[in-house]
């Protein structure tokens, strides 16, 4: 799951958010813009409430999220 964080800053890239806007975006406030800069540099690991939140918010598996295997799909 080393890849978690890099999955997800793609995924907001694509969707051209700040950490802020997908903040706000799953539920959380400003401030927890921080939390998701951690995880996207991979220093800290994701609580699996967030990781569903964010599957279920960009619509992809989790499971690609979590497998360093699987990539993204193309988008």
């Amino acid at each position: 799951m080393q890849r978690f964080g890099e999955k997800v800053r793609d995924l907001r890239k694509r969707r051209k958010m700040t950490l802020t806007e997908l903040a706000r975006a799953l539920g959380y406030d400003a401030a927890s813009s921080s939390y998701l800069s951690v995880i996207e540099t991979g220093k800290k690991k994701p609580r699996a409430e967030f990781i569903l939140k964010v599957a279920q918010f960009f619509q992809v598996s989790a499971d690609i999220l979590m497998d360093d295997q699987l990539d993204l799909p193309p988008g």
